[in-house]
């Protein structure tokens, strides 16, 4: 399955609150109503659904309003996604926050800007594949360190559910586009990244999660050493996460009610 088309990611979220805006909730896709279902409880065919799209820069890409209840999605497609993105000094405050050691700080700093220096004032950059090379046990201890139970919760709201913005967690993530998507709840979230929290993973990582630069502007270009300063999360294999979830977590969806049963939530 491909989950994918050739639209932005903001076209896509402005698709999802087309389709949705406006409809009852027996005459959305089935793939939907299993959402809704999930997020709501049981709904009544002929409860209205509003949708729009969130303009500010919260985690929630849409929410979705039934009986005077909203909901917030976060809608990712293709590749590699990019599920937060964060100035470095701002990740440092909120290691801090946690007690994250300052040897490890120290590390992690060093590794984002891979110069000899834990400011980015290095004169010899390096590539993220040739700095793991070279220091590869640092970032294991790093790895080790922040892949603790302890801290799994903080991280998940941090870069995935809530972010540094927002007051609010979403409730669900959805993988894809209208016609094709498939989806994971914030407490499966923090179920499977609680899962994988020991996976021997040799890049610097949270469970299922990557950070790293957004840059190193190896090429020393003004236009991006900008990046240099900003952390970016990364969920690589979302798609395959959300599909073991459904596959071995999730309860088979079953609609057997009549479609005039009202169900008060």
């Amino acid at each position: 399955m491909n989950y994918n088309k050739d639209i932005t990611g903001y076209e896509n979220e402005e698709e999802f609150a087309s389709y949705l805006n406006g409809k009852k909730v027996g005459r959305v896709y089935p793939s939907f109503l299993e959402l809704l279902y999930k997020l709501y409880g049981w709904l009544d065919y002929d409860d209205c659904i509003e949708c729009w799209v969130n303009k500010s820069k919260r985690k929630a890409d849409i929410y979705i309003k039934i009986n005077g209840y909203v909901r917030g999605i976060s809608i990712k497609k293709g590749i590699k996604n990019s599920v937060h993105s964060e100035s470095v000094g701002s990740v440092v405050y909120f290691f801090r926050s946690l007690g994250i050691d300052e040897k490890i700080i120290r590390m992690f700093l060093s590794y984002q800007y891979a110069d000899g220096t834990i400011n980015g004032t290095g004169k010899t950059r390096i590539s993220s594949s040739l700095y793991r090379e070279t220091h590869q046990a640092e970032i294991e201890e790093i790895n080790k360190a922040l892949n603790n139970e302890k801290y799994i919760n903080s991280f998940v709201n941090r870069f995935v559910l809530q972010g540094n913005k927002s007051e609010y967690e979403v409730d669900a993530v959805i993988y894809g586009v209208v016609e094709e998507f498939i989806w994971i709840t914030k407490e499966e979230i923090y179920y499977i990244m609680r899962k994988h929290l020991k996976d021997n993973i040799s890049s610097l990582h949270i469970s299922l999660l990557t950070l790293q630069p957004m840059s190193r502007n190896l090429n020393y270009n003004p236009k991006y050493e900008m990046c240099r300063n900003q952390v970016q999360v990364k969920w690589y294999n979302l798609a395959d996460n959300i599909i073991e979830i459904m596959a071995f977590h999730r309860k088979p969806y079953s609609n057997s009610r009549k479609s005039n049963d009202i169900i008060t939530i």
